[in-house]
């Protein structure tokens, strides 16, 4: 019945959606879009194209929702280790997907239909997608890593192996597609670990919007 709980609690439910809803979103589209090849193509690119608006909202309103997100986990997280620094870099990521919908990404690869295989030429938008991505993952890996180290403290071994193992792949997907260059084997473990990232944030909010967050050990 307490007011600030409630508030708490609703703004903790967006962590516990947006992840599907991205996700869901993100994967009917790759695979009703012509051309999109869930091997090649980069869930960014389905930002280009007559049906791109549906992407860049995907962006902007899961965004947002982690925003809110971020709020509610400053609120649930109110003593012991990453009290601070788990929010603000959750936030930080929510930003990031925002600004990634704003500026899309460059057509590439072949996708939409009818765009060269290989391109030279990278955008100003291009290059701040790019940039906004390279700053929304970092905030991700290191809060999973905020979180494990949390997490440690309070002896709860499972969730720390959970976040820091979730932190590790998905930094080996990261640095695999930004080296891969559009291979099969790349992209493909980029998209496995970014769905991997999304079940991390929900079942992260899930389990504060439950349960209080217990005392962190000294």
């Amino acid at each position: 019945c307490d007011p600030a709980a409630r508030i708490t609690r609703s703004l903790l439910g967006y962590g516990v959606i947006a992840g599907p809803g991205y996700v869901v979103v993100s994967l009917v589209q790759a695979l009703t879009r012509d051309g999109f090849d869930l091997r090649r193509h980069a869930w960014s690119l389905l930002s280009n194209g007559h049906l791109g608006w549906i992407q860049i909202a995907n962006f902007v309103v899961t965004g947002l929702m982690m925003v809110a997100f971020a709020i509610g986990l400053r609120r649930a997280l109110d003593h012991g280790r990453g009290t601070t620094w788990a929010p603000r870099l959750i936030g930080g990521y929510g930003l990031s997907l925002v600004s990634a919908g704003i500026f899309r990404a460059d057509p590439a690869l072949g996708f939409p239909a009818g765009t060269p295989n290989g391109s030279d030429q990278v955008s100003w938008h291009g290059m701040a997608h790019f940039a906004s991505g390279a700053v929304g993952f970092t905030c991700l890996i290191v809060a999973c890593f905020v979180m494990a180290r949390r997490f440690a403290g309070q002896g709860r071994r499972d969730w720390a192996v959970f976040s820091g193992l979730t932190g590790v792949l998905f930094l080996a997907g990261f640095l695999g597609v930004a080296a891969g260059a559009g291979t099969a084997g790349s992209t493909i473990g980029f998209t496995v670990t970014v769905v991997l990232a999304w079940a991390w944030v929900s079942a992260l909010a899930t389990h504060l919007y439950r349960w209080p967050a217990p005392p962190a050990r000294n």
